[in-house]
């Protein structure tokens, strides 16, 4: 009987411990990588290097923030990328083009202010349509998304026939100077898209623990046939999160066209990879239903130190690649063991009540 007793208490035991390693593995992967990196290259933690590298993240955790609202809906979305591309040359026609008006004969050069709002609704615009496609006609996330990539980077290529839309800086009589600031400007010696991270984020974080929504979005990506019945308005959560992620998009395109003073129809190729690495990273399921925004944000931090830390050693391109592609794999690996657990624990609790 003794035997009996300390068994259960011992196993127990062992599971928690495995559980809170299986939680905290961002934030584990993220004191080795700074651990490795530092040792290896002593400057890493420089000031001005961290400067650089939180640039770098707080373009990845802004695309990560909107990613973690598709998937905890169970969704995916492979255009994020694309629509990063597209409003950056949105806004970069927008300042050295204007907007052609042939049939009053004239070009209306919009002020700042409107370029940036109208870059933005336009990217929210694309979320949406994804969203609809994807509760309107039943199309799988992965398929519509993926349509939607070619889509936004085949306008983005159009825009100015493949070229580059350099010095976006405006001019001071047309009144649409001042971009430029967004990605070099700062405020308590913070750079200002490293506040907009801290905004998003914290507006998400509401959003997920504190708002109806957000318990729609856990509802849904749990089980959706019961958020349904429970009275969950799913087409229109989808089509929300979806936007959200679209908005998100744009405002990256825009920090880094400002951050480059120029626009290129290639700008975030393959950045749909790094936001759902550090998604998954951070401990939100691909199957939905569970995750959080802080997980997110710590996986934004290791996947942007690792990128610039394997930059730093002078490690080659398509070792970066490969390590990336690696990192990906090994935290969807780590999602469903740690999914398979808590279904174990389910399971051990049910037989205990019974």
């Amino acid at each position: 009987m003794n035997s009996a007793n300390v068994n259960p208490s011992r196993s127990l035991t062992i599971t928690d411990i495995q559980q809170f390693l299986l939680r905290g593995r961002a934030f584990i992967a993220l004191i080795l990588v700074l651990i490795v990196f530092t040792s290896l290259a002593p400057q890493f933690l420089s000031p001005e290097n961290i400067v650089i590298m939180s640039k770098h993240v707080a373009i990845n955790a802004l695309l990560a923030i909107g990613m973690t609202f598709i998937i905890l809906t169970g969704g995916i979305d492979l255009s994020v990328g694309s629509i990063v591309g597209l409003t950056a040359m949105i806004a970069g026609g927008l300042i050295n083009e204007g907007i052609i008006l042939p049939q009053f004969g004239i070009i209306a050069y919009p002020h700042t202010w409107l370029i940036v709002v109208i870059s933005l609704a336009l990217g929210t615009l694309m979320g949406a349509i994804s969203g609809f496609i994807i509760t309107r006609f039943n199309v799988a996330p992965f398929i519509a998304t993926l349509g939607m990539l070619y889509v936004a980077r085949g306008f983005a290529g159009l825009r100015n026939n493949g070229y580059t839309f350099a010095n976006i800086v405006g001019k001071p009589e047309l009144g649409n100077t001042g971009f430029e600031i967004l990605g070099a400007g700062s405020f308590l010696g913070i750079n200002y898209s490293i506040w907009i991270m801290g905004i998003f984020a914290l507006v998400a974080y509401i959003v997920t623990t504190r708002l109806p929504f957000g318990r729609h979005v856990y509802s849904i990506g749990g089980n959706e046939r019961a958020a349904e019945l429970s009275g969950v308005r799913l087409a229109r959560t989808k089509i929300i999160v979806y936007s959200i992620s679209g908005f998100c998009s744009a405002m990256v395109g825009l920090i880094i066209a400002s951050q480059l003073v120029a626009a290129h129809p290639a700008t975030g190729d393959s950045f749909e990879l790094n936001a759902i690495a550090a998604v998954v990273l951070g401990g939100t399921s691909l199957a939905g239903g569970r995750g959080s925004i802080g997980g997110t944000l710590i996986g934004a931090f290791v996947i942007g130190v690792l990128g610039d830390g394997l930059v730093m050693l002078g490690v080659s391109s398509f070792w970066q690649q490969v390590i990336k592609g690696a990192v990906i794999v090994f935290a969807v690996i780590i999602d469903q063991v740690q999914a398979r657990m808590q279904e174990k624990i389910a399971l051990q609790k049910q037989q205990a009540i019974k």
